[in-house]
């Protein structure tokens, strides 16, 4: 059993609103006193008591991120540092998938059904921003993706545009010039596709080279199946591609494996990028090279913005954040 705040007091001889200034990190204590405090927690083990410090503040400690994929890699990656960030800040993380469903996205909006949580991070994939705006002025809200409102939530993104065009320019630099696009996704309302098409569009001009609607694939999903599905439907359709940008590394690993199967050398015949910089490309044969956003900072600024909502001024104007980006080259392009 922990020990009591009252014990660790009487162990280091000081009074209980000291004790709890420590715990809180409140500046205004000797060294001195500070030091024989801490001493005391850590022989009688105290651990301070997070849900109950967050309830006598009006809050419950409790915070939520919505995603469309717990299984996609790059959700998953996210939403673990998205934990451990929270617990930084001695919150905790509920997880809710969506599936991209505009009903369950929307039903979001007001908080989770069920929880009293003091904010929600939602990556949205079906709700136009129309729909965000329209929003009931529930708990705060901070927007992942593409999708911003309209600027009226706070929003943490890649900028997608700029991070394609990175892609496609290292792969013209690289003496390409037929370059294929997989990844449209025109059913979609999340805007991550068409940011990503307009990027890898942006290159081919800079550089005097028309688009080729025959060389820019449209998926159902950015799954490995998807990616496989699509090279061949580019291999079947000729004349060939001698490069190809995929905006997601899920689509990329399975365009590679139909290109592979089908006899063509990476990069030799078919240079590959991907895009998010999963675990899965950094261990492919070949290793995958690909955009690597920053998926720290992502978690960092959106519950850096949801606290500050939390216990802030929730009338400030909304905060658009756009975290960085790298091109990171390997083996297969």
């Amino acid at each position: 059993m922990s020990a009591s705040l009252r014990q660790v007091a009487e162990r280091a001889g000081v009074s209980i609103r000291t004790v709890s200034n420590v715990v809180s990190g409140f500046a205004l204590v000797a060294p001195e006193t500070r030091a024989r405090v801490q001493a005391a927690i850590d022989e009688l083990q105290y651990r301070p008591n997070a849900a109950a410090r967050h309830l006598r503040g009006g809050r419950s400690g409790l915070v939520a991120l919505a995603i469309p994929e717990i299984a996609s890699p790059y959700f998953g990656e996210l939403a673990g540092l998205l934990v451990e960030e929270a617990e930084r800040r001695s919150w905790m993380l509920l997880v809710q998938q969506t599936g991209g469903d505009a009903e369950h996205e929307r039903g979001l909006l007001g908080g989770v059904r069920g929880q009293v949580v003091d904010g929600l991070v939602l990556s949205p994939w079906a709700l136009s921003p129309a729909e965000l705006r329209r929003r009931p002025d529930a708990v705060p809200l901070v927007l992942l993706g593409e999708q911003d409102a309209d600027g009226l939530l706070d929003h943490v993104a890649v900028d997608s545009v700029a991070a394609a065009r990175d892609a496609t320019r290292h792969l013209i630099g690289r003496g390409r010039t037929r370059i294929a696009a997989i990844g449209l996704q025109p059913h979609l309302e999340n805007g991550t596709a068409a940011r990503r098409v307009e990027g890898y569009r942006q290159a081919l001009a800079e550089a005097g080279m028309p688009a080729d609607p025959s060389l820019e694939i449209a998926v159902q999903r950015l799954h490995r199946a998807d990616g496989a599905d699509a090279m061949r439907r580019l291999l079947d359709a000729g004349p060939a591609a001698d490069a190809v940008f995929c905006f997601s590394d899920q689509l990329a690993l399975g365009a590679m494996q139909t290109a592979l199967r089908a006899g063509l050398r990476i990069p030799g015949d078919l240079a590959v990028v991907g895009f998010d910089d999963v675990e899965d490309g950094r261990y492919a044969t070949p290793a995958l090279t690909t955009i690597t956003p920053d998926k720290a900072a992502i978690a960092r600024e959106a519950l850096t913005c949801l606290a500050d909502r939390v216990s802030g001024d929730r009338t400030a104007p909304a905060r658009r954040i756009v975290v960085p980006h790298t091109l990171t080259v390997r083996d297969s392009g």
